[in-house]
């Protein structure tokens, strides 16, 4: 009787250091920041300093009332997106955040700090370009669609979104109590139903990282009429980008 106790309680305990792994390192596991690529030709660094953090953004200049935010995924470079979006939107201007921690920003990031950078620079372009088109892929998704519900966005595209990272770590860790863990959760379909701009939701048909159900998740909390979806055949969540489509679906409806 005695052993089947300390089993027991070694299993408890060995549960509780899992628990606590978790929590501790969770950022780790959302997070992959990337140092970026060095200065881009026929481009500009804008520097936001936020909270005492300095904030990067690659910025390719164009005069005009359109524009885009683009906030990338979250191991990625947004410095390397730059060449398609200039061939879907010619004449926007064009600019890539550096979540912090990402490509020589400051900081370290949290779903706190990405959120209010990116509406920090949305007021900032809209100043000068108030026509404005949000896109996001992957993680950068959850950070688009908190910009469009809070801002008179022109646009909103989505690339492999999800409904909520909280939801996606609730099915990969169905044993552990996530949601009392969990401090970036990026509930994007509780912020879905305040986007009033023009939606587009690009979805992988071989999309391996975010369940084809999560998107369409998402996708329900739209308001009527606002959000399409729109699937790329024979691509993963990291080739998405590669299809011969891609470009003509990002530039559609500008």
């Amino acid at each position: 009787m005695r052993g089947l106790i300390v089993i027991a309680a070694l299993i408890v305990v060995l549960y509780a250091l899992v628990c606590l792994g978790l929590y501790v390192f969770q950022r780790s596991l959302i997070y992959f920041p990337q140092p970026g690529s060095g200065p881009v030709p026929g481009t500009t660094t804008l520097t936001l300093t936020l909270e005492g953090q300095r904030v990067l953004v690659t910025v390719r200049p164009h005069a005009g009332a359109a524009a885009v935010l683009y906030f990338g995924g979250n191991a990625e470079d947004v410095s390397a997106s730059l060449p398609e979006l200039m061939a879907a939107f010619p004449d926007h201007a064009i600019y890539l955040l550096h979540y912090r921690g990402y490509g020589g920003s400051s900081g370290s990031p949290s779903e706190k700090a990405l959120v209010a950078d990116a509406l920090a620079l949305a007021e900032q372009v809209q100043a000068q370009h108030p026509e404005l088109t949000v896109i996001g892929r992957s993680l950068g998704s959850g950070v688009a669609v908190r910009v469009a519900a809070a801002r008179p966005v022109a646009r909103l595209v989505l690339v492999t979104p999800y409904d909520s990272v909280q939801g996606l770590a609730v099915q990969q860790f169905p044993y552990v109590p996530v949601r009392w863990l969990l401090i970036d959760t990026f509930e994007s379909s509780r912020h879905a139903p305040q986007v009033t701009a023009p939606t587009l939701l690009l979805v992988a048909e071989h999309d391996e990282v975010i369940p084809r159900a999560s998107t369409e998740a998402l996708y329900a909390r739209f308001r009527p009429g606002v959000a399409t979806l729109h699937v790329i055949p024979q691509t993963g969540h990291n080739t998405i980008s590669a299809s011969p489509d891609y470009i003509g679906l990002l530039a559609a409806g500008r």
